[in-house]
Order: C-alpha cells, then sequence, then structure tokens
C-alpha cells in the first residue's frame, strides 16, 4: 500500500501516529504512576516572571489580535496550496488553472468583504 501512496502515505502514517502518541502518552504516563498527580493550590496559582501578580491575572485581549492570526494562517494555507500548483502548472492543465482561480476568488471575496465592514481597521 505505501508503494502506492509513496511520500504522502508515509506522512500520513507519521502523522497518525504522532497524534496518537502525543494525546496517549501522559495517560499512559499518570496510569502506571511515573507522573505524579499531587495537585497544590501553590501550583495552581498564576506566577509570572518571578514576581506574584498584583490584581486581576486574567486579562481579557481584543479579539483583533486572534483576528490578524486568523489572516495569517489563511495566508499561510494560501502558500501552502498555491506553491505546488505553481510547480505543477505545466502538467495540470487547465482544469488546475481554473480551481486555482476560484480558490483564489473565494480568498480575496472574503478580504474584500472584511475590508467593507472595516474589520482590518486598527482602532
Amino acid at each position: 500500500m505505501l508503494a502506492n501512496y509513496g511520500y504522502i502515505g508515509l506522512f500520513l502514517i507519521v502523522a497518525i501516529i504522532f497524534t496518537v502518541t502525543t494525546l496517549l502518552l501522559p495517560i499512559a504516563l499518570r496510569f502506571i504512576r511515573i507522573v505524579p498527580h499531587k495537585p497544590n493550590p501553590i501550583k495552581s496559582s498564576t506566577y509570572e516572571c518571578g514576581m506574584e501578580t498584583i490584581g486581576k491575572a486574567w486579562v481579557q485581549f481584543n479579539f483583533r489580535y486572534y483576528f490578524y492570526a486568523l489572516i495569517f494562517l489563511v495566508l499561510d494555507v494560501l502558500v501552502v496550496f498555491l506553491y505546488p500548483w505553481a510547480v505543477g502548472l505545466r502538467q495540470s492543465g487547465s482544469f488546475a488553472f481554473i480551481g486555482m482561480l476560484i480558490f483564489i476568488f473565494i480568498i480575496i471575496s472574503g478580504y474584500i468583504y472584511a475590508w467593507r465592514k472595516r474589520v482590518l481597521e486598527w482602532k
């Protein structure tokens, strides 16, 4: 099966093994008592830069930080899809070209919508 899919199949197998290991390793270590679980109010307290916090430790951030992070992720996804397409453009044909134009149109229309709603302005 791996010979048919090559590197993509190998990547998927490694990704699945990594995900399962990451999720199950803390549970397994706690179950066999390698990692002790001793809750303590001092451990649960907020601690930053070697000093006790003064006042409220929970600060609500402006949602625009998250919005700009999402825009950055969308641009990264765009590059991830656009680069392999550009490398294999000659072999792909016109069907792939039209598909990528539709994809770029969807991304640009989202940005125009956000721009008109004045979401991209920093206040």
